[in-house]
């Protein structure tokens, strides 16, 4: 099977193009640098000048999109949360218009999204992948962000929105920047604890991925989360747990938003009970469904 990625230089670009190369798929990575892409398994694009090479990207079978700016790697001021939107936004438009118009265009695109959909007050109580989007700058970057692949889908393609849950890895993310503070003993909970975070590991989420690719009949959005979320303060005891250290110094909410302003708000003070029915119902089967086996797995504990 022939695919193209984007982000393949992300934490889950290169976990995914590890396993697909495992599973025998020619692999193309869509790259910024045009002397990169003069070489053989790379191919233009730069969604910030509307460029693409269309004709690198005919024949594929599979065109996998999760390239956008971090969410998380700096304070939200007005022109980062300007990238954060635009870099999604642009990005999917011109992937999914290109791919739109070839004459040998693929038969799948997946263009990641974030649970982030559903917002800090979801509409639903667990929200699974029929439950509207919600409020704040996170569900409506990512309604956006799913509906600028609107000309793939309109144009007959399968088009999937993987809805990513925090995803663990010792590699990066969010409990990559927790385990040094966590391993010297300084770990809290946020705020009240009670938030609840919808969690996968980056195995789980891989393996997910995978499972979208091989079953034809998923469409629409899927939400990449584990079936038991967690409170932030169950967290952070499984956490310390697994270090083997004490987490007694907490953060307290004023002392958040002081920190990170409103991003504190989104991420770190809010949460939301995911429910991952499509997967489910397909038949995808986890590696790991509690936490302290999947930070077993991850510390190699």
């Amino acid at each position: 099977m022939k695919t193209a990625i984007s982000g393949a230089s992300g934490l889950i670009g290169q976990a995914l193009f590890k396993a697909l190369k495992n599973k025998g798929h020619s692999l193309t990575r869509l790259v910024r640098k045009h002397e990169q892409a003069q070489q053989e398994g790379f191919c233009y694009w730069n969604p910030y000048k509307n460029e693409i090479d269309a004709k690198c990207l005919e024949g594929h079978d599979v065109v996998i999109h999760l390239a956008g700016a971090g969410i998380a790697d700096k304070r939200w001021t007005d022109e980062r949360k300007r990238l954060i939107l635009e870099s999604r936004t642009k990005g999917t438009t011109l992937i999914a218009k290109c791919i739109a118009g070839l004459s040998s265009p693929p038969k799948l695109f997946i263009s990641a999204s974030a649970t982030g959909y559903y917002g800090t007050l979801p509409a639903c109580r667990q929200a699974d992948e029929s439950c509207p989007h919600g409020n704040g700058f996170l569900a409506d970057v990512c309604l956006q962000w799913e509906q600028a692949a609107n000309p793939a889908k309109e144009a007959g393609i399968r088009t999937v929105h993987p809805r990513f849950g925090v995803v663990l890895s010792k590699d990066g993310g969010m409990l990559a920047r927790l385990l040094p503070v966590f391993k010297k003993g300084l770990g809290g909970k946020v705020g009240d604890g009670r938030q609840i975070l919808s969690w996968i590991g980056v195995d789980d989420l891989i393996g997910a991925l995978l499972h979208i690719i091989e079953h034809p009949e998923i469409e629409g959005p899927v939400n990449l989360v584990a079936p038991n979320p967690v409170t932030n303060r169950e967290f952070t005891a499984a956490l310390a747990q697994a270090v083997k250290r004490p987490a007694f110094l907490p953060l307290p909410s004023f002392v958040a938003r002081l920190a990170f302003g409103e991003m504190a708000e989104e991420l770190l003070l809010a949460g939301a009970g995911i429910r991952c029915m499509v997967l489910h119902d397909s038949g995808y089967t986890f590696k790991h469904t509690h936490l302290k086996d999947a930070l077993a797995d991850l510390l190699l504990l």
